[in-house]
């Protein structure tokens, strides 16, 4: 089986075969996904939110996403890793980027990154790509700069908006980004934009006509309790699968049905016997 590389990306526009990817976090989430046939994982900054349970993505550190990223390289053998690139990490200057982008690779296993940002972020991407580094763009519903939005809304609402993010996704491209997440975003608008651009777009929230498809792990396997996004489709039911197996342990310890013999070690008869010796009152404790 081939390893996944930003160049299967190409080929699957290409060819309007569809690119699969989706969130891990850790080893065992990210081998099941890698043996599932993803063809790309991401480590998400979103791990502030679905894994240390904070508001936004915001208090996400470059630590915290090497960190994760060791877990989730030392699983996977297919799929190309994408990781995040958190808060204030690449925003300052490009050298600034280059340098926690060159972490992320080193230190984490990252074999690409992605950045959040349109026009403005170009400067940067160009830096990036040029020194090696492949870059992800992420326009649309930006987490890192939620407070600056107003909160996790729909984006390109309008023509105008639209259009900006028409621009946003050409200047990434020209940037030499190698694929773009467009997030929370009208159908429409993510349509023009993918036929618009010769690299692919990662659909979340916006519409089907994308040229893949990215969800959030926890999300999509029922993991996680409270709000579920629209644009998510839960297609199994963990957490209640997981609470339902912890009750049937909390019941079979109160009643004493576990552990049962098979789960039991036991000492061989000699040395029981023996033991039941030094333990008798009647004999001589050993010199």
């Amino acid at each position: 089986m081939h390893p996944v590389t930003i160049r299967t990306f190409l080929n699957k526009k290409e060819k309007k075969e569809k690119i699969i990817m989706m969130t891990a976090y850790d080893y065992p989430s990210a081998k099941l996904l890698d043996e599932a046939g993803i063809d790309a994982i991401l480590v998400g900054d979103s791990l502030g939110m679905v894994v240390q349970g904070n508001t936004t993505t915001v208090p996400v550190t470059l630590e915290h996403m090497i960190y994760h990223a060791q877990m989730v390289s030392r699983a996977v053998q297919r799929a190309l890793i994408v990781v995040d690139m958190p808060f204030m990490t690449y925003q300052e200057s490009p050298q600034q980027a280059l340098h926690h982008a060159a972490e992320l690779m080193r230190l984490g296993g990252a074999q690409a990154i992605k950045v959040e940002g349109g026009s403005e972020i170009a400067p940067t991407v160009s830096r990036l790509t040029s020194a090696g580094i492949p870059v992800m763009g992420h326009i649309g519903l930006t987490p890192q700069s939620v407070h600056a939005l107003g909160g996790y809304t729909v984006q390109g609402r309008t023509a105008h908006a639209a259009r900006r993010l028409f621009a946003d996704a050409l200047a990434l491209q020209k940037a030499g980004a190698f694929a773009v997440v467009l997030e929370v975003i009208p159908t429409e608008v993510a349509q023009t934009v993918t036929t618009q651009l010769q690299i692919p777009t990662i659909g979340i929230g916006a519409g089907p006509n994308c040229d893949g498809q990215v969800l959030v792990f926890h999300d999509a396997m029922g993991y996680t309790n409270g709000y579920v996004p629209k644009h998510n489709r839960v297609y199994t039911h963990l957490a209640e699968s997981i609470r339902t197996a912890v009750q049937a342990y909390i019941d079979d310890v109160n009643s004493g049905n576990f552990p049962a013999q098979e789960h039991s070690i036991h000492l061989k008869a000699e040395e029981l016997e023996i033991l039941n010796q030094l333990n008798d009152p009647k004999t001589p404790p050993s010199q």
